[in-house]
């Protein structure tokens, strides 16, 4: 299949359109109503830069007053918080809702510990490939950013092989073919599109997933998360060589490059390796939350265990997003997941303080 040049060289998003809406509480900042009132033309999949300019004119919306500088410290106060931002000025307020990605939690394989960031990224550093041209690049991983990454290096004019662990590369697209059965795609697969047939409508209920016993939740999470690409990737990646069932075992420099070598005793040289090795949520991680703070919460295997309204065991820390996916499933990993999580802490602070109304926001 021959991609067309509009497509090249273009990021997009892996969610589809009915899945790529930011929540707001009259949904008057749909996409919908981004391209409408923008009177520009959005194709699908979704450009990642054209949902950039969505995320900022929503903001412009929603919340025109937003607070630029960054908060380098939150501490507990009891009652209360005390956060320290970049500039030195110190704020006191009585909740914080941590809701700032999953940048911290990129995965970097060992075997690259050390080595400098001139051979070594992860998928998460840099959306600039052209610096790639004519060079041998490694990619490690077979979720969507690994093969993205590989499209878009190898249409800059690089040289790239993928290195996948499992024995196959998953291709997402089932739903795609169910969708001429109508009713019954309907009933497979959520509007949020996340997880397989079936699990799909369950994972978009995170009240639901809560009661299911935790070896089903982890199996939910598991399923929904597994690494994957989407299909229209696929005549991207012509001329892209793929080696399945084999792990990067270690990495040395060699000149401006490294000096690979395989499982299977093969070797290879790559002037820069891009890891797309994926994220691992543990809000140890977070910077700005020193280690007092993070050992007052109660926490599995990284993530904070919530209650309703997304609140942790520290009265007045909740955590959106990822981190909340412990509890509530992995719906929280993606855009669709703000229609819950935003309603369910808008109604829990508004119980909880419905005599205190003050709010900033730090971006």
């Amino acid at each position: 299949m021959e991609v067309s040049d509009a497509r090249r060289n273009v990021p997009f998003l892996r969610s589809p359109w009915s899945a790529s809406h930011i929540s707001d509480p009259a949904n008057a900042c749909s996409l919908d109503a981004f391209r409408t009132n923008m009177l520009r033309s959005i194709p699908k999949p979704i450009p990642l830069d054209d949902f950039v300019d969505y995320g900022l004119w929503f903001q412009k919306q929603a919340v025109p007053d937003v607070d630029r500088r960054r908060v380098i410290r939150v501490e507990y106060a009891n009652p209360g918080f005390c956060l320290t931002l970049n500039d030195g000025e110190v704020w006191r307020s009585r909740r914080v809702v941590v809701a700032v990605g999953i940048k911290a939690f990129a995965v970097r394989p060992p075997v690259f510990g050390g080595l400098p960031a001139q051979v070594v990224t992860h998928s998460s550093d840099q959306r600039e490939v052209t610096q790639f041209s004519g060079k041998r690049v490694l990619v490690i991983g077979a979720g969507q950013s690994a093969l993205e990454s590989a499209a878009l290096i190898h249409e800059a004019g690089a040289q790239v092989e993928i290195i996948v662990r499992q024995p196959e590369v998953h291709w997402l697209g089932w739903r795609a073919r169910l969708q001429s059965l109508g009713p019954i795609a309907r009933l497979l697969y959520a509007p949020t599109d996340v997880g397989p047939a079936g699990v799909s409508q369950i994972v978009a209920r995170p009240d639901l997933v809560k009661y299911f016993p935790r070896r089903l939740q982890n199996r939910f999470r598991i399923r929904s998360l597994r690494p994957a690409g989407s299909r229209w990737l696929q005549p991207r990646l012509n001329g892209v060589s793929v080696t399945t069932g084999r792990q990067v075992v270690s990495a040395h420099p060699n000149g401006s490059g490294l000096h690979l070598k395989l499982d299977d005793g093969s070797s290879r040289h790559a002037d820069h390796v891009v890891a797309g090795t994926g994220y691992r949520v543990n809000i140890a991680n977070y910077p700005f939350l020193p280690v007092d703070l993070v050992n007052k919460l109660e926490c599995a295997n990284g993530f904070p265990l919530l209650g309703p309204g997304l609140e942790s065991s520290v009265p007045g820390l909740h955590f959106l997003g990822a981190p909340a996916a412990w509890t509530f499933g992995p719906l929280m990993y993606f855009v669709a997941g703000t229609h819950y999580s935003g309603r369910a802490l808008a109604q829990s602070i508004s119980k909880a303080n419905s005599n205190h109304r003050s709010v900033r926001l730090y971006v």
